[in-house]
Parts: C-alpha cells; sequence; structure tokens
C-alpha cells in the first residue's frame, strides 16, 4: 500500500472502527479465558460528550485495550442513565414549548413523550465516545429504564422491603421546588451566600414590651409556631411562661426554653417554624408544637402566606421585609454570610419540607462496605487518600430517601387499598398485590380497581447502584452464566465527586445482593479545570468542544493532550496546546515509519553501529515495559503514557533511527531492516491503548495483515533481557554526542565538515559506542590521548575530558573573549553557591535533599571552569 505523505486523522479514524466492529473485535462472551470487565459510569441520556468524560472514558479504554492485548477477554459494557430529575426537566420544558403542560397529561401519556425524547436524543453521547475510540461491547449497551434494569430496581425494591430495610416515614426531607421533588442530602451543594440578617420585634402579649428575633426568612414568620430562649439566658428569664404575637398574622404563639439555642447568635431568642427547618422541626417535637407549612410544591405561598398567597418566596421577601418595616416590627438589617443548600441538578435553591417519603436503612448495610475498603481491602481506592473521605461518609451514613416525586424512573412498587397511610402493600404487579391486599386487609371481595399505585418514583441512584449486576443479569438471574464469569468486575473509572452518590451504594449493593465486592479497583479521575484552576462549566464558557478539538487534532492527539496533563487523582488543569503535542507526537511516529519505509534494502553486511544500537534499544524498550507494568499496577496512567512518549520520541525517533539510518542514497542491510520493523511492532503495541487509530493505520501498513493480525486484538509485548551495562553505556555516548553537537552548533561547524576527537581517558568508557559517536557526529577519527591536547576545544563526560582540535575553524580571539565571560559568570556563581554553603544558619535548617543539590552545584561549576581554564590555555 502507498504510504501517504500526511497522517489524516479523520479518514484514518472513521476507516478503522467501522473495521474493528465489523470484525467485532469489542464483543466479549464468557470463555476460557481470563475475564476482564469494566462498567462504564453511566452518562446521563440527557448528555453530550464534555471534558470529564473525554478524560474518564478514555481511561477506561486504554484499561480495556492493555486488558486485550494481554489476552484477557475483554468486557467494556456500555449504557446510559435514565437521570430522573434531569431527563424530565428536559421533557417539560419541550412540552411547555408545543405548548403542553405536564399536570394535564395523564402518566401513561407523558411517559410516551419521556420515551420518545429518549429514542430521539438519548444515545448521542454514545455515538460521541465512538469518536473518541472507545472499545466498548456495543452490543451489551444498557439503559437504567430498560425492562432488565426496571425489573431488577424493583425486584431489589420487595426484597430490601420484605427485610424491613425499606419503611415510609414523615420525615423533613430536601425538596427542589423547580424540579419538584425530594432530593438525598448529597444530592444538595451548600454555597455561601450573602443575604441580609432581618431583625423582628414580636409584642409580649398583654404588654407593651417587645422582644427581638433574627432571621435569613422574614417570610416564615407567617409559619411560626413559638419562641424560643434558652433557659439559662438571665436576659430573658422574665419571658418565661408568656406568650408573643407573630406580626402581620397576629397568631399567639407560646415562649419555650431550650438549651439548643445559642445566647451569642443574633438576639439569643429563635423563632420556631417547624415545617420549614430540620432543627425546628426537632424542637416543635420536643415541645408539641403546631406544624404549619406556608409554601405551595413550587414555593408560592399558600393560604397560610394570607395576602402574599400565590407569590414566589423570594418575591415575598422582599415585599414582607417592605411591609414589616412600614408597620415598625423591622428593627434593623445586616448582612450576613450563611450556606445556602441549593439542586445539584436544577440550581434551585432547597426548601426543608415536611413530606411522607420512602427511606432505605443504611446502618447495617454500610458495614460490609466499610470493612471491604478500610479492613480487608477487597476493594482499593486509587489514590488511597480517598479512604478518609470513603471512611467520614460512611461512618456518618443517614437512611437514603429514596422516593422522588417524578413520573420518569421506576415506579414505586407499592399499592394502596385503604384510606390510612398504613394500607398499602408491596408487590412487583397488581395481581400479586391484589392478593396480598387481601390477605392483609382480610377483605376478599377487593378488586384490582381498588387499588392505586404509589405514584412517586425511585431515586436514579436507587438503579444505577444495581449497575455491575444488572447489566450481567445478576439481579433478575443470580446465578447465570455471565454474572458468575464476569463478576466482580476488575476496575471502575469515575469522579471522586460521585464516591458516596454511586462508588459507596454500588459496593453496598454488592455485598448485600451477592456477598462480594461489585469490583476490585476505583481509580478517581480528578475534574478538568482551565489553566486559570477553574473548573470548567458551560456558564463559564471555558470548556472547549470535545467534538470540535476530535476534529482539529485527532482522536490520538486529544487522547494524548488529557492524559499528559492528568495525574492520578489530581485536577486536569488542560491546556489546548497539549492536544497539539498529541497531535505532533501522531506526526513524528508517521514521519518517522514513512522514513524507514523509504529505504531500499540490500542483502549486504549490518553495520557495526546499526547492531549496537539495536541491540541497546531492545533492552531499553525492555526496561521501560518493566516501567510502564508498575505504572498500570499503580494506576498511574499518564505515567504509563509519559514513559512510552520518551521511549518512542527520544529514543526510538532521535536515536535509533539515527544510528541505523543508511548514509544518502544508500540502502539498509536486510538485516537491521527486518529488525528495527520488529521493535517498531513492539512500540505500536505499547502504544496501541493510548493512540488506537493511529497505531492501527500504522500496523496495517507495514505489511499485509489479516484480520486474525489486526493490531487491536495483537499480543501485548513481554519483558525480555534487559542489558543494564549497555544501557549505561549508551547514555554515556549520548552525552559524549551531545558535546560535539555542542561545538558544532556554537561554533557554526556545519555536519558535512568532519571532525576529530581525542579522548583524556581517565574513566575507561567503552569504545564499542565510538562508531556511534562517530557517525551521529560526523567525526572522522576518535583518538585515545594521555595528555591534554593544546589548541582544542574542550568538554568533559563525567571525569573524561573530549578535545576538538579548532586548527582553522574557529576565530581564535573572538574565541578567547567569549570563553572568558562565561568563565566570569560561572565564577560569580560559584561565589554565590560558596556563600550559601558557609553559611551556617542555612546548612543546619535547609533539607539535606536541598544541601545535596547546592553541593552538587558547587562540583559542577569547579568542574566547568576546570575545563574553560583549560580551553582558554589551549587558545592561548
Amino acid at each position: 500500500m502507498e504510504i501517504p505523505s500526511k497522517y489524516n486523522p479523520q479518514s484514518t479514524e472513521s476507516h478503522w472502527y467501522e473495521y474493528w466492529m465489523k470484525n467485532g473485535y469489542f464483543h466479549s462472551v464468557p470463555d476460557e479465558r481470563e475475564p476482564y470487565s469494566i462498567v462504564i459510569p453511566p452518562p446521563n441520556v440527557t448528555g453530550i460528550l464534555h471534558m470529564g468524560h473525554m478524560l474518564n472514558n478514555t481511561i477506561q479504554d486504554v484499561l480495556i485495550r492493555r486488558a486485550r492485548l494481554l489476552g484477557k477477554n475483554a468486557c467494556w459494557v456500555p449504557g446510559t442513565d435514565h437521570a430522573s430529575i434531569a431527563t424530565e426537566a428536559k421533557v417539560v420544558a419541550k412540552l411547555k414549548e408545543q405548548g403542553i403542560n405536564k399536570n394535564d397529561l395523564t402518566r401513561d401519556e407523558f411517559l410516551k413523550h419521556a420515551w420518545d425524547w429518549t429514542h430521539e436524543y438519548g444515545g448521542i453521547i454514545l455515538e460521541q465516545l465512538k469518536k473518541l475510540g472507545c472499545s466498548c461491547d456495543w452490543d451489551r449497551t444498557a439503559f437504567t429504564m430498560d425492562k432488565e434494569r426496571y425489573d431488577s430496581v424493583i425486584k431489589v425494591f420487595i426484597d430490601l422491603y420484605n427485610k424491613g430495610l425499606i419503611y415510609r416515614g414523615y420525615r423533613m426531607v430536601n425538596w427542589d421546588p423547580e424540579a419538584q421533588t425530594t432530593l438525598s442530602d448529597e444530592e444538595v451543594i451548600y454555597e455561601e451566600k450573602q443575604g441580609l440578617l432581618y431583625y423582628l420585634a414580636y409584642a409580649i402579649e398583654g404588654s407593651d414590651e417587645k422582644v427581638t428575633i433574627a432571621t435569613t426568612r422574614p417570610e416564615t414568620i407567617l409559619g411560626d409556631t413559638a419562641i424560643c430562649i434558652n433557659p439559662n439566658d438571665e436576659r430573658f428569664a422574665h419571658l418565661k411562661g408568656k406568650k408573643v404575637i407573630v406580626p402581620i398574622c397576629n397568631r399567639v404563639i407560646p415562649i419555650i426554653e431550650d438549651e439548643y439555642v445559642d445566647m451569642e447568635f443574633g438576639t439569643g431568642c429563635l423563632k420556631v417554624t417547624p415545617a420549614h427547618d430540620i432543627n425546628d422541626k426537632a424542637l416543635g417535637e420536643r415541645h408539641n408544637l403546631e406544624t404549619i407549612d406556608i409554601f405551595n410544591d413550587d414555593a408560592s405561598l399558600n393560604s397560610f402566606g394570607m395576602h402574599y398567597e400565590g407569590k414566589d418566596r423570594f418575591v415575598v421577601r422582599k415585599e414582607i421585609s417592605k411591609e414589616l418595616e412600614e408597620k415598625g416590627f423591622l428593627v434593623k438589617t445586616e448582612t450576613h454570610i450563611n450556606k445556602v443548600g441549593t439542586s445539584e441538578r436544577t440550581k434551585a435553591v432547597i426548601e426543608p419540607k415536611l413530606s411522607d417519603q420512602w427511606f432505605l436503612k443504611m446502618e447495617d448495610l454500610a458495614k460490609p462496605a466499610l470493612e471491604a475498603v478500610l479492613e480487608s481491602g477487597d476493594v482499593k481506592l486509587h489514590p488511597k487518600k480517598f479512604d478518609n473521605t470513603y471512611r467520614h461518609w460512611m461512618e456518618n451514613v443517614r437512611d437514603w430517601n429514596i422516593s422522588r416525586q417524578l413520573w420518569w424512573g421506576q415506579q414505586i412498587p407499592a399499592f394502596y387499598f385503604g384510606d390510612g397511610q398504613e394500607d398499602f402493600v408491596v408487590a412487583a404487579n397488581l395481581v400479586d398485590a391484589l392478593k396480598l391486599a387481601k390477605e392483609k386487609s382480610g377483605n376478599s371481595s377487593l378488586q384490582e380497581s381498588d387499588l392505586r399505585q404509589d405514584a412517586d418514583v425511585l431515586d436514579t441512584w436507587f438503579s444505577s447502584w444495581l449497575w455491575p449486576m444488572s447489566v450481567f443479569g445478576g439481579i433478575m438471574e443470580p446465578d447465570n452464566e455471565e454474572i458468575n464469569y464476569y463478576y466482580p468486575t476488575n476496575d471502575l473509572v469515575t469522579g471522586p465527586d460521585i464516591l458516596f452518590f454511586w462508588v459507596a451504594r454500588m459496593i453496598v449493593a454488592g455485598y448485600e445482593f451477592r456477598g462480594e465486592k461489585p469490583f476490585e479497583n476505583v481509580y478517581f479521575t480528578g475534574l478538568v479545570r482551565d489553566k486559570q484552576r477553574r473548573k470548567m462549566s458551560k456558564s463559564l464558557g471555558n470548556s472547549p468542544d470535545a467534538l470540535k478539538l476530535i476534529e482539529d487534532y485527532g482522536a490520538d492527539g486529544v487522547r494524548v493532550g488529557l492524559l499528559l496533563s492528568s495525574a492520578a487523582g489530581n485536577d486536569l488543569m488542560f491546556d489546548e496546546d497539549l492536544c497539539q503535542q498529541g497531535k505532533n507526537f501522531a506526526n513524528k511516529i508517521w514521519n518517522g515509519f514513512r522514513l524507514i519505509k523509504g529505504w531500499d534494502i540490500a542483502d549486504i553486511s549490518q553495520p557495526e553501529a546499526s547492531k549496537l544500537g539495536l541491540e541497546w534499544y531492545e533492552s531499553k524498550l525492555n526496561k521501560t515495559l518493566l516501567e510502564i507494568e508498575d505504572h498500570f499496577g499503580k494506576f498511574r496512567i499518564s505515567d504509563a503514557l509519559m514513559s512510552i512518549y520518551k521511549l518512542v520520541w527520544d529514543d526510538y525517533s532521535s536515536s535509533l533511527l539515527e544510528i541505523i539510518k543508511p548514509a544518502y542514497q544508500q540502502p539498509i542491510d536486510k538485516t537491521t531492516f527486518d529488525k528495527v520493523i520488529q521493535l517498531f511492532e513492539q512500540n505500536l503495541k505499547l502504544l496501541h491503548p493510548f493512540m488506537p487509530f493511529l497505531t492501527e493505520e500504522v500496523w496495517q501498513h507495514i505489511s499485509e495483515r489479516s484480520d486474525s493480525e489486526a493490531l487491536v486484538i495483537s499480543k501485548w509485548p513481554t519483558v525480555g533481557k534487559i542489558d543494564e551495562e549497555l544501557i549505561e553505556q549508551f547514555d554515556f555516548a549520548a552525552e559524549v554526542i551531545a558535546g560535539v553537537r555542542t561545538i558544532r552548533k556554537n561554533k557554526n561547524i556545519p555536519m558535512k565538515e568532519s571532525l576529530e576527537l581525542s579522548v583524556l581517558n581517565t574513566e575507561k568508557a567503552s569504545d564499542r559506542w565510538d562508531v556511534v559517536i562517530s557517525k551521529l557526529t560526523n567525526i572522522s577519527e576518535i583518538s585515545y590521548i594521555k595528555e591534554q591536547l593544546e589548541g582544542a576545544l574542550t568538554f568533559r563526560v563525567k571525569s573524561n575530558e573530549y578535545f576538538v582540535p579548532m586548527e582553522g575553524a574557529i576565530d581564535v580571539e573572538a574565541e578567547i573573549l567569549k570563553i572568558n565571560e562565561e568563565l566570569k559568570y560561572t565564577k560569580g556563581f560559584l561565589t554565590s553557591v560558596q556563600k550559601k554553603l558557609s553559611n551556617e544558619r542555612f546548612v543546619s535548617n535547609a533539607p539535606e535533599k536541598v544541601i545535596a543539590i547546592e553541593r552538587q552545584k558547587l562540583a559542577d561549576a569547579e568542574a566547568k571552569i576546570e575545563t574553560l581554564e583549560k580551553s582558554l590555555a589551549s587558545l592561548s
């Protein structure tokens, strides 16, 4: 095949992805091989590809492609999450554009619209992942609302309810007024916001006296049912047993005493609104207070809001503060910083709300999951620093509010058959529910029409916590072949922001429903930030278009760019220049391949330099392979890439190809050519998980390959012999080569002009490498001398001194001037280092590592001065 002059990512990527798909390389079925399975963190069905997805899925693809090359049965299960709140909000918005109100639809009508929306937009992100090169088993694509997953969730709910772990309770919950549903504690983001502290005067009943309270929410006074003082606060002892009149609504409420009140905050008097504050609710229960809910579900005021009924809470806040001021109740206001809970999904300010909800008892369920991470080590978190976060959450776990007031999701399988809140049964379907209801009620005449299913759906996370099991059918068929083969999965790659939402809950579910861990390792990526350390987001406009990046730099370039800037568990400072670096790397590999393929091959003897270079590179490759294995073992994916990058760019492209390159218009010997191609193929295997498209393209250009010989299913290199002495000798020779090249550069001596090199050999370097040094620097002769050579420029490599005769090649006077300037600077530098090391305070306080660095600077400066003085003497 003719090799194009330039690598074209666009045509290459589509061609090879289609080829991989056509041949089923990504598909996995249980067989005799060792399984390696990963489940994708299912992106929201509403989503499109962003930088976080790009990083997360690139890492997963690197792991799965490497496992495939290692000969494992690699299975990467893709899928999407139905994302109850986000999806329902989008469907409602779309219906609104069409003039349709959700409340005017039946549940079934709304769900039809939701499914239509899902079918139209739900697969977008998965198609985008293909452009990134993700080698998922697309035949296994799952959705948290498909029948298998839906049935799994219902079965688990029934099981947990029958075990007494799920209960229905009237509790204070987090209410999202925009989505009009409850949220779990973990779905609430607390943000510091500046507001006002309002000081309000309440009249004491039957008296001219007033008591002042401070509140950040004046609108909630309409729900006040008490004023509370600390019994130890002498300032208010005379108020004990009295009553006050709530401004505007004129409700008479008692003054109660409770040590909960902070005597130092505000005025020391607290208004108690049990319906709208979790702590006030506890006070209300202790003192048998009335509970008055003043809000509708959309956070507008209800009839208890009096003349503010129907108005939004924030509008009322402004209007009621004005009314309070006009009527003399507002004493003063102060600016105040407090933490405000907002919905993770809708960004709406959360309202504490009393509501009947379904809860899952978590305390006992959490124990095996806690032990798995922190005691047995069955599940390992990478980086390990996340163990502490995990411990904190799991040791302080609260019951999980699992019900949501939505229609899009798995409908709670509870069926009511009477008027009371306890008149319900839990069953998988109406038929089973009727049978149970007859038994529970003792009413054999009950009909299906007498039963009403709970309208709420389950929290989205209540389906995704089963993901590693449900994607293999492990809930509905606990002993099927696939779950027994692929489960537990191997590695999970996700973000630390869902450590508790998802990761911890999957571990809980794994031990509860299968008695074992769901995965062995959890690798946490960092957040993707811009160069200013800001989190990338649509609102800031600092997040690049993921698909545009792929278009501009190629998928491989973007993958390399992302990973070069991503250390395990640390935030990624994304810089588009790194994608350019990835693209440049791809071009370097492509051009290096074209160079080799452009050489004529002849049946001639192999030059000693080529033989030596190939031996060295094979050792270096094997040594790097060990490094890579270590990095992968510790989930240092970016470090693994950097090791390969240096091997291919520095050692292979910049060194080996130069060593073996035949002279201009001369052929290369067949032995060298065959060996360099073999080594190049090893490079491609190492690179393939990171740069799948480029490597497959080059691999297929090297020679004709059958479908069973594609790179995607080839074999990962095995570690061979490592000759450490040979590697050290090359490193020494490379310094000599650099020394000669520096002289050429500084003296403007063209490469075509040959030079001689003399070596004062106090540290015996192997002269085996003289052929390589001569070739790469155009040295006509290397001689070993016992005395310094006059009239030559010199440099050192370790304790060896190298001399390049300069007769007629340079302007001696200009060179003397230049050396004198360098000598002056180096002596000044030496003096500054000597002063630092003679400072007892510095030496006694500085770390040993810092002192060692300074001593090395001292030794280097002294050696350089000696070399410069010798060069000066030889020219004088």
